[in-house]
């Protein structure tokens, strides 16, 4: 017997078998072939039975009345040499089943004919057919490619979706191998890809493969499973290729909008934490770098004392005032080796400004040549391995406060409108703080000036009297405050010591600071009683609206070595004696400037010979984790052990209380006395 012919696990035949059998010229079942007894349930017994051993005989053929179906079938095949139809068999198990039949006729070298037919079962064939007929629709209606290669990995079978993705005809791929016809970026890659799965059997679902193609680089997705392999066959390739180039791009720009908004929350968050030009430049630049650029530096515009309006037609003078990179030498030499810039007429600056909005531009030979006035910059620039250049405004409040650029090398993509848009709001974010950081340091130098003018540009000079003072500002951000001293000639030979406090900071602070350190001083030289003096702050004060001030004032008489003083809510004034004793004066002051409604007292004490007085604000003796009373015993005890000169001892204090910058503003002045002689 033959072998059985049947398909192998996975095909359309899966599970269906074949019956081979032959009539003879009687009728007779001649030959019995694979797959008979599977289908009709009958050994080789069979041979030479009637062929309505198979037919319910009961049962009318197809054909003219009385003909019985076996013979019916064996006529079919005799008279029309091919033939095919159903006809219901019976099993040997007494079953009726439909079973789809192809009949035709061999002649012999005697003459002798035998009626060949081959039979399956008619369910089992309807399936195959669907499925061949879903396969020829797959092919031909599918909207994505499709391929059989073989185990050469050349095409097979294609459909016309595929064809159209590469280009060419289906006929022209048939034959070829597919990394030639593909064209990827990594031939090499692709083809160990085929290979695992043409001979390990390891399928692939979704791989990006990046192919040239005459519109430019696609993306294509393959999916690649092995085929199954009948009995005596080669293995192959089956698989799905889709071109994912839109939805590669939709996902690339997603995440690069994703990163940008991130880079923008960062820096929002980064640059403006101080009122530092500077390091707000330079919190500008980290930002930037290397998240969004390669280098970058940030440049305000010199307007040399000109109004702050630009001129297209003038050359454009800028300081660069930060800048960072993270490309090798000469980049660093590039962006940090220049404080000042000049930018001709028609410069790349020049044409962002004109239009206010950040512009991209290569380095090439156009930007050298309108943009960079010195060799040996273009030479830097060149080698630095910057290839692309992003120039950013920096406008806030309708003025230009200068320009930000950031570069990228060829490792990194060309800028894009999306990376526009972004430095436009990093630029904009920066401006605004930079105008900020500027107006302020404006407002502070104009505070500044005021307060030099106002603090007393020398001390009153007496023989009598020897003076030391510093003044410490108590911060970066508030350099300018409200403490003042002085030192006055009074009538008689008498010296006024004054020091005193204005609540707050800035410019409000300096210019009641300067009120009343001119009305002390006007008052002071006619030489009132110390608390009608201060009375009288106290009535200038509240007709300035100043809330409250602390004023410690000293009539000192050299000739008598008598002090008068009064004091208004300030701390106490120190005396070091000559044996090293230090006391506390006026330790229970009274109310502050501004109050209004209280009297204050005069305090009259003697001062040894070669006494010294501290006189000094707050800022001196109160900390966040030191009260007022504890810094006063600690200012006595630094002064008790001072044995140097005024200056070295004024020194001491500060090094010895004062820990770093102090948190308020701190005056500190130091007077020896000395009695005068009688001639």
């Amino acid at each position: 017997m033959r072998e059985r012919l049947s398909s192998e696990p996975g095909t359309l035949l899966e599970h269906g078998s074949v019956a081979v059998l032959g009539i003879d010229e009687r009728d007779r079942i001649c030959f019995w072939g694979p797959g008979a007894q599977d289908l009709f349930g009958y050994d080789e017994a069979a041979l030479t039975e009637p062929v309505g051993l198979l037919f319910d005989e009961h049962e009318p053929g197809p054909g003219p009345p009385g003909t019985a179906a076996g013979r019916y079938l064996a006529d079919q095949g005799r008279t029309l040499g091919y033939w095919r139809g159903r006809l219901p068999v019976r099993h040997r198990d007494g079953s009726v089943f439909d079973c789809g039949f192809r009949a035709f006729t061999i002649t012999g070298a005697d003459g002798s004919t035998v009626v060949m037919a081959l039979a399956s079962r008619s369910a089992e064939l309807d399936r195959v057919k669907t499925n061949l007929a879903f396969v020829d629709a797959l092919f031909d209606a599918c909207p994505i490619g499709l391929v059989q290669l073989d185990q050469d990995l050349r095409y097979t079978h294609l459909n016309q979706v595929l064809a159209d993705m590469d280009g060419i005809t289906v006929e022209e791929h048939i034959g070829r191998r597919m990394p030639d016809v593909m064209a990827p970026r990594d031939p090499a890659g692709l083809e160990r890809l085929l290979r695992g799965v043409a001979e390990h059997g390891r399928s692939v679902v979704g791989h990006l493969v990046p192919v040239r193609h005459a519109e430019g680089e696609r993306i294509r997705s393959l999916s690649l499973f092995p085929l199954s392999r009948a009995i005596g066959t080669r293995p192959g390739i089956g698989g799905v290729v889709i071109d994912v180039t839109d939805r590669e791009a939709a996902i690339l720009e997603a995440a690069e909008s994703r990163a940008r908004l991130e880079l923008l929350d960062r820096a929002t968050a980064r640059i403006g934490t101080t009122l530092d030009v500077k390091v707000t430049a330079g919190e500008l630049v980290e930002a930037a770098v290397p998240d969004f650029a390669d280098a970058a530096v940030v440049e305000l515009v010199d307007w040399m004392g000109e109004p702050e309006i630009f001129d297209p037609a003038m050359p454009l003078i800028t300081q660069r005032i930060a800048s960072g990179t993270v490309l090798p030498p000469p980049a660093e030499e590039l962006v940090g080796g220049v404080d000042t810039v000049q930018y001709p007429p028609g410069s790349s600056i020049h044409r962002m400004l004109s239009t206010g909005r950040p512009i991209a531009v290569p380095v090439d030979s156009d930007f050298l040549r309108s943009t960079v006035l010195r060799e040996d910059r273009t030479r830097v620039l060149l080698e630095s391995g910057l290839t692309g250049l992003l120039i950013a405004p920096l406008i806030a409040r309708g003025t230009v406060q200068g320009l930000t650029m950031f570069g990228r090398s060829d490792a990194r993509p060309h800028f894009t409108e999306q990376d526009l848009r972004l430095a436009a709001e990093l630029s904009a974010r920066a401006a605004l703080c930079l105008d900020n950081a500027r107006l302020y340091t404006r407002v502070q130098d104009i505070a500044l000036t005021l307060q030099r003018a106002l603090l007393p540009a020398s001390l009153a000079n007496s023989p009598h009297v020897e003076i030391a003072h510093r003044y410490v500002p108590g911060s970066h951000a508030s350099l300018v405050g409200g403490d003042w001293y002085d030192a006055i000639s009074v009538r008689g030979g008498r010296v006024a010591l004054v020091v005193g406090d204005v609540m707050g900071h800035g410019v409000p602070a300096a210019a009641a600071m300067g009120r009343l350190r001119i009305t002390a001083r006007t008052l002071a030289r006619s030489g009132p009683e110390p608390s009608a003096l201060l009375a009288e702050l106290d009535i200038s004060a509240r007709e300035a609206g100043i809330e409250l001030a602390t004023c410690l004032y000293i009539d000192y008489d050299p000739g008598t070595g008598r002090a008068r003083i009064a004091s208004a809510g300030h701390p106490p004034l120190l005396v070091r004696s000559p044996d090293g004793r230090v006391e506390t004066v006026c330790d229970t002051p009274g109310v502050p400037l501004g109050v209004g409604g209280h009297p204050y007292h005069t305090t009259e004490i003697t001062l040894p010979d070669g006494a010294v007085l501290a006189l000094y604000t707050d800022g001196l003796v109160e900390t966040r984790d030191r009260g007022i009373d504890e810094g006063v015993a600690a200012a006595a005890a630094v002064l008790g052990s001072a044995t140097d000169g005024l200056e070295e001892t004024a020194d001491r204090l500060l090094f010895q209380l004062l820990h770093g910058p102090p948190g308020d503003d701190t005056v500190l002045l130091l007077a020896r006395v000395r009695h005068r002689r009688s001639p």
